[in-house]
C-alpha cells in the first residue's frame, strides 16, 4: 500500500517540487507525509533535486520578508540573507541536530524570547531572527563579528571570551556569513 502511494506520489508529484518530504508510519500503520517535520519520528523520503536552482526560487520567494524586516530592524538586507543562507539554505523547514529551527535557525528559547509563534513559518522565522540579530547588533555595540558569533554561539560564550569565542563551528560561521554577505551586496546593489 505505501509503495503505491509513493508510486502515485511520484507520477501526480514530480520531483520538481521544492523542498523535502518527510514520512513516517504510525502505530497503526498510517503512514504520514509532510514538508514541515513537527514530529520526531519523521525522516525524509525526497530531497530537492537541484539544489542551485531551487536555492534561487526559494530566495526570492523570501525577498519580501527579508526587505520588510531589513527597514523594520535596520539591518543590510544582504545580512539577513547571508545568515539565512548559512543557516539553512533557504530551507524553511530546516531542524538542526541542537533544535534550532526554520530559515535563520532559531533555537527555541530564542524563538520564545523573540516572540515567534511558529519558526517553520517562514515570515515569522526572518521577523524573530532579526530581532535578535539587531539585539546582538546594539549588545556588541554594531561590531558585527562578535554579533554573527554570538548568534551561533550565544550572547554569554562571546562575553565571557571578550572576542569570538575558538570554536570552529563558529569561527566558520562567521567567516560564512562574512562571504555571503559580500555576494549579496553586489546582488543588491546591481
Amino acid at each position: 500500500m505505501t509503495l503505491i502511494f509513493l508510486i502515485i506520489l511520484v507520477i501526480f508529484f514530480p520531483p520538481t517540487v521544492q523542498g523535502e518530504i518527510y514520512s513516517y508510519v504510525d502505530g497503526h500503520g498510517v503512514v504520514h507525509f509532510s514538508n514541515v517535520p513537527v514530529d520526531r519520528r519523521y525522516m525524509i523520503c525526497s530531497r530537492e533535486i537541484s539544489d542551485s536552482i531551487n536555492y534561487e526560487r526559494a530566495a526570492y520567494r523570501f525577498e519580501p520578508y527579508i526587505v520588510k524586516t531589513a527597514e523594520k530592524y535596520k539591518i543590510e538586507k544582504a545580512l539577513i540573507k547571508a545568515i539565512i543562507k548559512v543557516e539553512s539554505n533557504f530551507n524553511p523547514a530546516a531542524i538542526s541536530s541542537a533544535g534550532a529551527s526554520g530559515l535563520m535557525q532559531l533555537m527555541p528559547k530564542t524563538a520564545e524570547r523573540m516572540r515567534v509563534g511558529n519558526v517553520f513559518n517562514p515570515r515569522e522565522n526572518i521577523e524573530g531572527g532579526t530581532r535578535y540579530l539587531r539585539a546582538l547588533l546594539n549588545l556588541f555595540k554594531g561590531d558585527l563579528s562578535l554579533s554573527l558569533a554570538a548568534y551561533n554561539a550565544g550572547e554569554r560564550s562571546v562575553i565571557k571570551h571578550k572576542a569570538i569565542p575558538p570554536y570552529t563551528q563558529t569561527i566558520n560561521f562567521v567567516k560564512r556569513v562574512l562571504t555571503y554577505l559580500k555576494r549579496y551586496r553586489k546582488e543588491y546593489k546591481s
